[in-house]
């Protein structure tokens, strides 16, 4: 009998990929168990944030967690809006195909747009105070958060990054929104845990998301649910994410100095290159 070239021909022995899945799962497990462990419960994720990368809106900042979460904003205004009225702040979150672990539903399925349309408001609600919207009235300011990777803490970092894009776009504000995401384990004696992992968020009993302004000492919002005890355990939530507010302060405040920086020196080397091509 002729063969058939165009076919390619099978292995002739296989096994069911469930099996290496379940393998993979179990390795998987076994590692987050480890690295929950070992970590300190107050100790924060390191922090990475650098403002003006995007030469296509007026303002942009980029955030990275420790726990692999990364974030891009950026934030253009004020605009003339079309209804009289006070200025509005208008944000916007999505997440990239390629954010999250493992399985992706369709894009655009109704459960992702309504999660993205509650980012989107508790991003709105985080950031208002910090905005003096009474500056520019009858105007419109948006700032568009893009979620890169979900490594857990994801609107926490939003709402840094989101707060360091107005701020590089000149928009006036009372301050830096700071936000702060903290998860308690289901163990009844567990301790709350500060910038959690996306795992640890998964398995948590109670999420807590809280924005502060540090230098005026404000909560602009705080976010939470789950079974997380008394009173008493949710003040020390509260608590442990101001301390953790205002120890990411310094980092976010000295990336938007330094971004001031560069758009000096640039603006500086272009006059001077201008003034020698006239010369």
């Amino acid at each position: 009998m002729p063969l058939d070239h165009r076919r390619l021909r099978g292995p002739e022995e296989s096994q069911p990929p469930a099996l290496w899945a379940a393998a993979a799962a179990e390795d998987e497990e076994d590692e987050e168990g480890a690295g929950a462990a070992a970590r300190d419960p107050c100790a924060l994720r390191p922090l990475f944030a650098r403002a003006g990368l995007l030469s296509q809106a007026q303002g942009s900042a980029y955030v990275e967690l420790g726990s692999g979460t990364k974030v891009l904003c950026a934030a253009w205004g004020p605009r003339e809006a079309a209804e009289p009225g006070p200025g509005r702040l208008i944000c916007e979150f999505r997440r990239a195909p390629f954010a999250g672990r493992g399985a992706r539903g369709r894009p655009g399925a109704a459960a992702e747009r309504e999660a993205e349309r509650e980012a989107a408001a508790a991003l709105r609600e985080a950031l208002e105070p910090a905005v003096r919207l009474g500056r520019y009235p009858r105007a419109r300011l948006a700032v568009s958060a893009l979620l890169l990777q979900d490594g857990g803490s994801a609107l926490a970092a939003a709402v840094s990054a989101a707060a360091l894009a107005l701020a590089d776009a000149g928009v006036e504000m009372y301050d830096l929104a700071v936000g702060c995401a903290l998860c308690r384990p289901p163990a009844p004696a567990a301790s709350w845990m500060l910038q959690p992992a996306e795992p640890e968020e998964r398995r948590a009993a109670a999420r807590l998301t809280l924005a502060l302004l540090p230098a005026l000492n404000q909560v602009s919002a705080v976010l939470g649910g789950g079974r997380g005890g008394p009173p008493e355990d949710w003040a020390q939530a509260l608590r442990l994410g101001l301390d953790g507010c205002h120890r990411q302060y310094p980092v976010l405040r000295q990336s938007l100095l330094r971004a001031a920086q560069r758009r000096d020196a640039a603006a500086a080397a272009t006059a001077a290159a201008a003034a020698a091509t006239s010369a």
